[in-house]
């Protein structure tokens, strides 16, 4: 009959229609179900109360996840912000961060505390080995400087870089001026990054550096330590060297304050020369063991204290165990001990840099003493640290104008000086030639006399 009424067709559609939603309404059915069982029936188990339950505990999902999502986005766009921050620009210096690349492989090898501390085997006849090496290897005269001694100039700084930006940048400046000077005198120079013994970190880090050279380069006659923050204010000044021919450690400093006072600064090792000699071997040997860092630095500091005249309360440094050494065996090292206070092998700054323009006016570089000191040393400003003993501001600008005070001495051999002594540029202070080697720079250090070869009147007739 429907199939009459209806046709085939649209009888066939509604039976799908109504299995479909037979389906439908048992799929929804067992959904009911389910959660029934999930989430629980209502108070008195009404399809009502059933169904209120539901709504409100999907509600509540739905309100407790909404803040959840928000702070994750959140979160993850503050995690994108900042990666985009750091990750913008791999290329930028400014935003880098060094510790990525700051890495120390292991720990420190540990000494036997039981064992008493050396700087390495004891050598006993260095004078000897070394005699032989010179004799076996004649082929290493002073070419720099064929007038006087070989010598090996000696400074360094840490293997990181300095505590605040700008140290590194003062640390430049003063190989920059050693570097100069050196040149100037046919010195070579040694520039140390490493840390060679563990123990003999800060003020000590120099003796097994010194030892070491020492040892590796018998053709040097003698090394010159100079502190990084020690920088050469007269450039034309030669050091005497026929002076010390008769001794073996060059200090500045004064033998009534030492052994007369026993003034912990009767002498400074921020500057020295040393002979390379046997007698020099032993003296680091008997230098060194108030160095270990730790329990014997910190003991031997008070030690120091307690002797030395003046001498505040802190761990042993190198200048007062050299001071104490000197005056305790003045009969075993005193006799090849150079004090020298004829010039400024070591000058503090506290004293000379407000003077320079004063010295400019009255006298002339090439004395090296307190009219034109050879070395300004500055004491006590640690650039390279976070903090150091004056105020920062000072030690920034004195250390400029130390640095413009020798650096005019040498821009003067190429017809520059900087403006001021507190000034970066430069100005013209000769005109240009045709003819320029015909011109002279005022302090003669093109070409200083004593980085000639002598030439005998025969030899040049003969020629």
């Amino acid at each position: 009959m429907l199939e009459r009424c209806l046709g085939v067709r649209r009888v066939r559609q509604i039976q799908r229609a109504v299995r479909h939603g037979t389906v439908t309404f048992l799929c929804l059915f067992l959904t009911v179900v389910v959660l029934r069982g999930t989430i629980g029936a209502g108070k008195f188990g009404t399809p009502e109360l059933d169904f209120n339950e539901i709504r409100d505990h999907l509600s509540y999902t739905r309100r407790r996840g909404e803040p959840h999502r928000v702070l994750e986005e959140a979160s993850a766009q503050n995690d994108a912000g900042t990666a985009a921050a750091s990750n913008a620009d791999p290329n930028n210096y400014a935003t880098f961060d060094i510790s990525k690349i700051l890495v120390d492989e292991g720990e420190d090898e540990k000494r036997d505390p039981s064992k008493p501390y050396t700087l390495g085997p004891r050598i006993s006849d260095w004078d000897e080995q070394r005699w032989e090496w010179l004799k076996n290897n004649p082929g290493f005269p002073n070419f720099l400087a064929p007038n006087k001694p070989r010598v090996l100039l000696v400074t360094g700084s840490s293997p990181k870089p300095c505590e605040n930006p700008v140290g590194d940048h003062y640390l430049l400046k003063s190989i920059k001026n050693k570097i100069d000077y050196c040149r100037l005198h046919g010195i070579e120079i040694f520039y140390n990054m490493a840390l060679l013994d563990a123990e003999m970190a800060g003020f000590w880090a120099k003796l097994p550096l010194i030892r070491k050279l020492l040892l590796s380069h018998p053709e040097i006659e003698f090394l010159w330590w100079m502190d990084s923050d020690a920088m050469f204010t007269d450039m034309a000044f030669e050091v005497p060297w026929e002076r010390y021919k008769d001794h073996n450690f060059v200090m500045h400093g004064w033998n009534e304050m030492i052994y007369d006072e026993r003034n912990w600064i009767g002498l400074n090792t921020g500057s020295f020369l040393l002979r390379n000699c046997q007698w020099s071997l032993d003296i680091l040997d008997a230098w060194a063991p108030m160095g270990p860092k730790g329990k014997i630095r910190d003991e031997a500091g008070k030690i120091l204290t307690r002797e030395l005249k003046g001498r505040p309360v802190f761990e042993a440094d190198d200048q007062s165990a050299m001071v104490y050494l000197l005056m305790k065996e003045r009969d075993k090292w005193g006799e090849k001990v150079y004090l020298e206070s004829a010039y400024y092998l070591h000058g503090y700054w506290g004293i000379l840099v407000d003077r320079y323009e004063e010295m400019i006016d009255n006298y002339h570089p090439g004395l090296g003493d307190h009219r034109w000191p050879l070395v300004t040393h500055f004491v006590g400003c640690k650039p390279c640290g976070k903090f150091g003993d004056y105020p920062v501001e000072r030690c920034l600008k004195q250390m400029d104008r130390a640095f413009n005070f020798g650096d005019n001495q040498i821009l003067q051999m190429y017809g520059f000086t900087h403006k001021s002594l507190a000034s970066r540029k430069v100005k013209r202070v000769r005109n240009d030639t045709s003819n320029p080697l015909e011109v002279k720079d005022e302090l003669g250090l093109l070409h200083p006399a004593f980085k000639a070869v002598k030439v005998s009147s025969s030899s040049s007739s003969s020629s």
